[in-house]
C-alpha cells in the first residue's frame, strides 16, 4: 500500500458519507420508490427487452435505498410501498396480451413468477429499516443514561 493513501475501508466510508442523504415522508418515499421502479421498468424494457430478472436484480437496490431514505417518524412505509412499486415496475416488464384482460393476466402471471424479488426486495427494505430502528433506539437510551 503506497504511503499516504487511507485504507480501502476508510475511503469506502468517506464515499459513502459523501452521497446524498434525503429524508422522504412515508408518501415520498413510496413517491420515489414507483417513479424508480417504473424507469426502471422502462429501461429495461427498452435496452434489454423486457427482462424480468433482471428488473429484480435492479429493483434491490431501490428497495434499500426506500429504507435508507425514509425519514424516522415514517419507518414503517418503507416495507409497505416496496411491494406496490414493484407492480408499478412490473407491469413495463410484463408480457402481455390484448386487450385490458391480456394485460392485467400478464401483470398476474409476472407477479406470480417474479414473486421471489418481491419478497427479497420487502425483506431487504424490512430489514434495513428494522436496523435503523434499533439503532435510533440504542441512541435514544444512550442518551437518557448517565455519563459512566
Amino acid at each position: 500500500m503506497p504511503a499516504g493513501r487511507p485504507p480501502l475501508v476508510a475511503r469506502a466510508v468517506r464515499a459513502v458519507r459523501r452521497m446524498p442523504n434525503p429524508r422522504l415522508t412515508g408518501l415520498g418515499s413510496g413517491l420515489f420508490c414507483a417513479a424508480a421502479a417504473a424507469a426502471l421498468g422502462g429501461l429495461d424494457r427498452a435496452l434489454f427487452g423486457a427482462s424480468p430478472t433482471l428488473y429484480g436484480v435492479l429493483f434491490l437496490p431501490v428497495c434499500v435505498l426506500t429504507g435508507l431514505w425514509v425519514r424516522r417518524g415514517d419507518l414503517s412505509a418503507a416495507p409497505v410501498v416496496v411491494p406496490i412499486a414493484f407492480a408499478v415496475g412490473l407491469t413495463a416488464v410484463a408480457e402481455s396480451g390484448d386487450g385490458v384482460g391480456g394485460r392485467l393476466m400478464g401483470l398476474v402471471t409476472a407477479l406470480a413468477t417474479e414473486a421471489g424479488w418481491l419478497y427479497g426486495g420487502t425483506l431487504l427494505a424490512g430489514l434495513t429499516v428494522i436496523v435503523r430502528r434499533v439503532r435510533l433506539v440504542r441512541r435514544r437510551a444512550a442518551r437518557g443514561r448517565p455519563p459512566g
